[in-house]
């Protein structure tokens, strides 16, 4: 049996290793396992046996600890102040701020900048400039109007289709590379057929973007690891 935390987490031992893992049951067929900086996550069936769950888990305890080791390698975010030298993450690329008055413009690898309030007006134009054609692109694919996109100041959430189609994606995609800003308005794109993660709706998220299970892991790394831009949302 399964020990708990102080913080009411289990633990098991898997591969010589005691791992730490959340557990939740839902109303799902399968068991499920998802790793992200946060830790472990294990959801399961109402009615699924214990043995069952544990002899699942340790079927997969080469995938998990390998998980475990590539997270806790991952960088962490860090606080990045608007001066010049600083190198800010923009469509994969880093760039070097160069603080001075006037507007925010790009020449190559550096981006000049006034101030904080303005790079950041800046980023989410940019942002938007990069995500509507992209999500007008997928939505034709599916034979849709282009939706209604708007941008949020989601850290972690990075994009949501409301019943009303329309599409909130982070601002922050705008840090990343096009395959994985890609993936998220591809899957939101999805969403205004399938709103619910049911096999049709990744059937269709496969149809719009094929690589989509490893644009998701490296997702999940990439944005663990954006700077917080001091002062913003």
């Amino acid at each position: 049996m399964d020990r708990r935390t102080a913080e009411g987490a289990l633990l098991i031992e898997l591969g010589g290793r005691l791992v730490e893992y959340r557990f939740e049951r839902r109303r799902r067929r399968t068991i499920s396992i998802s790793i992200d900086a946060q830790g472990v996550r294990v959801a399961a069936p109402p009615r699924a046996p214990w043995r069952d769950i544990e002899d699942f888990m340790r079927s997969k305890r080469r995938w998990i600890l390998a998980k475990l080791d590539e997270w806790a390698a991952a960088p962490r975010p860090s606080l990045l102040r608007i001066r010049s030298g600083e190198r800010l993450p923009l469509l994969g690329e880093a760039v070097e701020l160069h603080v001075r008055p006037g507007p925010t413009q790009r020449y190559g690898s550096t981006l000049a900048v006034a101030g904080g309030r303005e790079l950041l007006a800046w980023l989410k134009a940019a942002a938007l400039e990069r995500l509507r054609p992209r999500a007008a692109h997928y939505a034709a694919r599916l034979g849709l109007a282009a939706p209604r996109l708007a941008l949020s100041n989601a850290r972690t959430q990075w994009g949501v289709c409301h019943a009303d189609g329309s599409i909130r994606l982070s601002w922050r995609l705008v840090h990343l590379e096009s395959a994985l800003a890609d993936y998220v308005v591809a899957h939101e794109v999805a969403h205004l057929v399938e709103l619910n993660h049911s096999r049709r709706f990744w059937a269709l998220v496969a149809s719009l973007y094929p690589e989509w299970r490893g644009a998701r892991e490296r997702l999940e790394l990439a944005g663990a690891a954006l700077p917080i831009l001091k002062g913003s949302p």
